[in-house]
């Protein structure tokens, strides 16, 4: 039979072990004391909002400070270089959208390709465009609209959140597949343009069914149709230029977040893992819901191919609109 003190001496050796057992499974601290989160657009637009979503539950999986950054510019040119020059630490992190990853390097001479000096971690979501127009105009169906514009030629603008953006993008394809005479006129993001289409001083604009759900009811604006591939669950009464017969508008706008490139692999794909924690919370499973969005969040590597699907696209119609950097 053993000793007492034998017996008391293998215990406190066995939880010795199981400490430094515990001590060898656990996962090292996030090596950021705080995590900057850089939104390339002003406050106000569905990437600020994606941004100020995630922030929150971010913070909470890698227990450091998560803090949302926003330097808008060059229709988020600058907010991606910042990032693309960051240090590939996961100090430094981007919530961007197709715009500034892959659009507008058909568009403007960067200095960095955000296609290989970003790396993707996860997209956040993907909403359609709302074709809209400020309440006072008279059109309130698309092919009203085409007729109006067609009888004034010249005399009509449309609103974007910047050249190169989806929105002006599809401003272009219009003009172009409905053979309409209209003024492009570029903001510093979603919100400006938005809030002059609802003062009146645009009169028609594409936005996306996240940053102008919550205007529709205020009886300022009014929406004809949306770009997405069926009705939007959030505009169930809306049709799609799909339906309206034309095929061409079937585009949505994503987001997503990206790291420096050479971040390593390890930490992408722990920031991969606790994010989509966060995108399948309920709280940000029903904002994505109200927004519009379709659940998108996967692993990196699918998130990296869905670009490389991605890029093809923009290019031709970036040419096939004749698209300019105003």
């Amino acid at each position: 039979m053993k000793s007492i003190p034998s017996l008391i001496g293998a215990a406190a050796v066995g939880l010795t072990l199981n400490a430094l057992a515990g001590v060898a499974f656990a996962e090292p601290a996030y090596p950021c004391q705080v995590v900057k989160l850089v939104s390339p657009y002003p406050p106000g637009g569905t990437t600020d909002i994606l941004a100020r979503m995630v922030a929150p539950g971010l913070a909470k999986e890698l227990g450091t400070n998560v803090i949302v950054d926003n330097k808008g510019g060059a229709s988020s040119n600058i907010g991606t270089e910042f990032v693309s020059a960051a240090a590939p630490d996961g100090c430094t992190l981007l919530l961007g959208n197709n715009t500034g990853v892959v659009i507008n390097r058909n568009l403007y001479k960067l200095r960095l390709d955000p296609i290989k000096s970003l790396a993707p971690v996860v997209e956040v979501a993907s909403v359609p465009l709302v074709l809209y127009v400020n309440a006072t105009e008279s059109a309130k169906t698309l092919d009203q609209l085409v007729a109006a514009v067609k009888a004034k030629p010249g005399k009509y603008s449309f609103a974007s959140g910047g050249s190169g953006s989806p929105q002006h993008l599809m401003g272009e394809l219009l003009k172009l597949e409905m053979n309409l005479d209209m003024t492009h006129i570029p903001y510093r993001g979603q919100a400006p343009a938005m809030a002059d289409v609802i003062a009146g001083q645009v009169p028609v604009a594409f936005e996306t069914t996240t940053a102008i759900a919550s205007q529709l009811g205020g009886g300022r604006i009014r929406a004809l149709a949306t770009t997405g591939s069926a009705r939007s669950k959030n505009l169930p009464d809306v049709p799609t230029m799909k339906e309206l017969g034309h095929p061409n508008f079937v585009i949505e706008n994503w987001y997503g977040i990206f790291a420096p490139a050479k971040t390593p692999t390890a930490l992408v794909a722990r920031l991969n893992r606790d994010l989509r924690k966060v995108l399948k919370s309920a709280e940000a499973s029903k904002s994505l819901a109200d927004m519009g969005s379709r659940d998108v969040s996967g692993t990196s590597e699918q998130f990296a191919q869905f670009i490389d699907k991605e890029l093809p696209y923009w290019e031709s119609l970036v040419k096939r609109s004749g698209a300019k950097v105003d």
